[in-house]
C-alpha cells in the first residue's frame, strides 16, 4: 500500500511539473542571448543612456536577454558603425541618423530635419503614429541595409552653440569656422558659415586650437563635460539647426528576426520606457548643468534672437526644397511630416496655455 501511495505522488508531482513547464513562457527555458551594441560615445551622459536602454532590456527579459554596451571605436569607427551591423559584425548600434546621412539626406529628416513647428517628441509622434517608421523601413529596404532600427529618447532643441562673443544678429555669423553635423550643415553653409564635421571629443581642442571660431554638440551636461566653458564664455541657446533630435539604435535584421518575439517585444517596448527615462532624467541634469556653467564657470549665457532663427528657417527653406526637387523620396518623407506637424501642433498650439507667461509669474516678479 505504501509503495502504491507514493507511485501515486510521484505520478501526481511529475504530472504537476510537466504541466508548470508547458506553462513557462518560451523566454525563460531559451539559454541566454547575447547583442554587442556599440555606441557612438566614448563617455558622458550619452554613454550613459546606451547602458540605460541595455539595462532595461536585460531586465525586462530577466537575463535571458542582454545587451553588452561597447564603447566609441570598441570594433569600428562611427562612420562604419552602420555597415558594421549590416554586414553582422556588430549585433547593434547606439547612434543618431545625422551619422550615417551621407548615405542618404533622407537619413536627416529621422533625427535632425526642418523645424515645422514641432519637438522632438513630435516628431517621434510621427515615426510611431504617423507613418515615419514606415518610411523609414522603406528607406533601409532601398539602401539596402540589413538592419531594423528603433527610436527613443526625444532631445531637447540644441543649443546655437559656443561663440567668442555673443550672437545679435546673422550678420555676426557670416564666415565663421563652425562645428555642426548632418544636415545642419547645409543650412548653416546657406547662412554663409563655414562648416566643419568633427565628432564631440575633437571639439573642444579644435576650437581652444583655432581650427574653428564656434561650435555645437548637444546640452550643456555633455558641453561642460567637454571642457567648453574653458574655451569660450559665450553659450547661445536656442537654435533651428538641430532643434529636433533623438537616437537610434539598429539591430542587424537577420539577428532580431531570431530572436523570439517575446525578446523581440522587450526591445521594442524598452526603447519606449527609454523615452521616459530619457527625457525626465535628462532635461534635469541638463539644467543642474546650466546653472553651474553660469554660477561656477563664469559663462554668459543668452538666448538666440528670433531673428537668427527667422534666417535659419529661410536658409532650411533652401536647401530642403532643393534637395526635394533632387531625391522624389525625400520629397515624400517631408510632405508627411509637415501634414503631421500641421494638424498636430495646430492642436497643441491652440490647446497649450502660454506656459511662460505661468513661470515669470512665479519665478520672475519684480
Amino acid at each position: 500500500m505504501s509503495n502504491e501511495l507514493n507511485r501515486r505522488r510521484f505520478l501526481r508531482g511529475s504530472a504537476i511539473a510537466g504541466a508548470a513547464a508547458l506553462a513557462t513562457p518560451a523566454i525563460a527555458q531559451n539559454a541566454t542571448t547575447t547583442l554587442k551594441m556599440q555606441a557612438a560615445w566614448g563617455g558622458g551622459i550619452f554613454l550613459e543612456n546606451a547602458q540605460s536602454f541595455a539595462n532595461r532590456v536585460n531586465e525586462m527579459s530577466g537575463g535571458s536577454l542582454v545587451i553588452e554596451v561597447l564603447a566609441v571605436d570598441s570594433v569600428v569607427k562611427t562612420s562604419q558603425m552602420q555597415d558594421a551591423v549590416h554586414r553582422g559584425v556588430l549585433d547593434a548600434a547606439h547612434y543618431v541618423t545625422a551619422y550615417w546621412y551621407g548615405k542618404s539626406k533622407t537619413a536627416s529628416l529621422f533625427g535632425t530635419g526642418p523645424c515645422f513647428g514641432w519637438s522632438s517628441n513630435e516628431v517621434l509622434g510621427w515615426i510611431y503614429s504617423g507613418g515615419g517608421q514606415e518610411l523609414f523601413d522603406e528607406l533601409m529596404a532601398e539602401l539596402r541595409l540589413n538592419v531594423v532600427s528603433f527610436f527613443n529618447s526625444p532631445m531637447p532643441a540644441q543649443p546655437l552653440g559656443w561663440f567668442n562673443k555673443q550672437i545679435t544678429d546673422a550678420a555676426q555669423m557670416k564666415g565663421l569656422k563652425y562645428r555642426t553635423v548632418g544636415l545642419a550643415a547645409d543650412v548653416l553653409l546657406e547662412m554663409g558659415m563655414s562648416v566643419v564635421q568633427l565628432p564631440g571629443g575633437e571639439i573642444q581642442p579644435a576650437m581652444k586650437s583655432g581650427l574653428i571660431d564656434a561650435a555645437e554638440f548637444n546640452n550643456p551636461t555633455s558641453d561642460r563635460d567637454f571642457g567648453m566653458q574653458d574655451v569660450s564664455k559665450h553659450y547661445m541657446l536656442a537654435s533651428y539647426h538641430q532643434s529636433q533630435e533623438f537616437f537610434e539604435v539598429t539591430i542587424n535584421k537577420d539577428k532580431f528576426n531570431a530572436l523570439s518575439p517575446e525578446h523581440q517585444a522587450i526591445i521594442r517596448n524598452a526603447s519606449f520606457a527609454e523615452s521616459s527615462g530619457f527625457y525626465w532624467g535628462n532635461t534635469k541634469r541638463y539644467s543642474d548643468d546650466l546653472i553651474k556653467l553660469q554660477e561656477q564657470d563664469g559663462v554668459s549665457v543668452y538666448r538666440t534672437p528670433d531673428s537668427v532663427m527667422a534666417d535659419q528657417l529661410a536658409a532650411w527653406d533652401v536647401v530642403a526644397n532643393r534637395i526635394a526637387e533632387e531625391d522624389p523620396f525625400f520629397a515624400k518623407v517631408m510632405a508627411s511630416q509637415m501634414a503631421y506637424a500641421k494638424d498636430v501642433m495646430g492642436y497643441l498650439n491652440l490647446n497649450q496655455p502660454n506656459y511662460q507667461l505661468a513661470y515669470d509669474h512665479y519665478f520672475k516678479k519684480a
